[in-house]
């Protein structure tokens, strides 16, 4: 049975955990981590409707 679709209502902030299949590693190292955050960042700036905000902790 497929997965049903998930809920995004406007103007509620959602929390999104960056995480492989099965908690395996996305990121080798500290840049591929930081050119991750950084394309976050880029996006949010250069989409500012689409309600994007983007607040990274280490």
């Amino acid at each position: 049975m497929a997965r049903l679709n998930r809920l995004c209502p406007v103007g509620i902030p959602q929390h999104i955990v960056q995480r492989g299949n099965n908690r395996q590693v996305c990121f080798n190292g500290d840049e591929d981590m930081a050119a991750y955050a950084g394309w976050l960042k880029e996006f949010s700036a250069k989409f500012p409707k689409s309600g994007v905000r983007v607040k990274i902790k280490f």
